[in-house]
């Protein structure tokens, strides 16, 4: 997969815009496009007592997932920030599949849940076979955390990041296990790539698509980064465009946007199965058990857009990851 590594990072929309559509392929957005109407690939082995970890799984994709892998065997570990929920959650999976499933309380809008839901796993003697991060908002207006951080940033990107990099160790000692991110086409609308001085939208216009579409963006910036830290040692990192899929996503959003999203966004969507279905296949199957680094379009393949493959950008959004989350190398 072509990665862009001989340009000096701009800081300038504009210049940065140009050097990216210079890399642009026409066949590559026709292929995204035919990829949208495909079915996922099915995996028919069993996953019998493996540990899956989820976040974000009391509805939507995640819940959907959820279901998937514990009719197949395996055991859940969930995170949300709903305690009745998930203990709704956990008390149909035992009683319908008669798998273990547990589940950790945090609320990735807030830094401190997220470390301490990191330690958590990290603490657990079993391995993590398979990592999920699902959890994520949509915002129509700009809303910051308690750390003063945009939300749609923090909670779809910067969580994963250190779940992943506290977690990190735990992985290569397993020597073996995948981590899934629930991605989203919709990260090519970050077109110029990341504002790594601007992340929080202070000094250009809020857009609800922009801003969820640069938290995606970063997801898989941070996927090259991590998918040279794992090398060969068995840990594969991925991400996954879900589908068009309907989920409850944005409800926090005024009643414009409901309406638009019921009367317009939800029409013509795929089934969550779609996504389940995709997901496990990648969580489980031999096919793809050496890919890492790869994004997804269900479960076909995909070379990212541009500013995804921009290898100098994922080296300085590691830094600034770092540094927002707390973290040291």
């Amino acid at each position: 997969m072509k990665s862009i590594t001989t340009r000096r990072l701009l800081s300038l929309d504009g210049d940065q815009l140009n050097w990216y559509l210079k890399e642009y392929k026409w066949a590559n957005i026709f292929e995204m496009m035919r990829n949208l109407k495909s079915k996922p690939k099915i995996a028919p082995e069993l996953f019998n007592n493996r540990l899956v970890v989820i976040t974000g799984a009391t509805s939507g994709i995640g819940l959907a997932a959820a279901l998937k892998f514990a009719s197949r065997g395996a055991d859940l570990l969930v995170i949300n920030r709903n305690q009745q929920k998930s203990i709704e959650l956990c008390q149909t999976i035992q009683r319908e599949y008669q798998v273990d499933c547990n589940f950790i309380l945090a609320d990735f809008a807030k830094l401190d849940d997220v470390h301490q839901a990191a330690h958590e796993l990290k603490q657990i003697e079993r391995n993590i076979d398979v990592l999920i991060h699902n959890a994520g908002i949509y915002n129509t207006t700009r809303v910051l955390t308690a750390e003063g951080l945009e939300a749609v940033f923090q909670t779809n990107f910067l969580s994963t990041f250190i779940l992943n990099h506290i977690l990190k160790e735990k992985f290569k000692k397993q020597a073996g296990g995948r981590i899934l991110f629930v991605n989203s086409e919709a990260y090519r609308f970050a077109v110029s790539g990341l504002q790594m001085d601007d992340l929080s939208w202070t000094r250009r216009r809020y857009t609800g698509i922009q801003s969820y579409g640069a938290a995606k963006l970063a997801q898989l910036l941070s996927m090259r980064k991590f998918k040279d830290y794992f090398g060969d040692c068995g840990v594969t990192i991925n991400a996954m465009h879900p589908g068009n899929v309907k989920t409850n996503s944005g409800q926090n959003n005024g009643r414009l946007y409901k309406v638009f999203k019921k009367w317009l966004l939800d029409r013509g969507m795929q089934p969550l199965d779609f996504a389940a279905e995709a997901l496990y296949y990648l969580g489980v199957s031999d096919e793809i058990k050496e890919h890492s680094g790869v994004f997804f379009n269900l479960t076909t393949e995909e070379e990212p857009a541009p500013p995804a493959r921009d290898d100098e950008a994922a080296q300085r959004l590691w830094e600034i990851s770092l540094k927002l989350g707390g973290l040291h190398e």
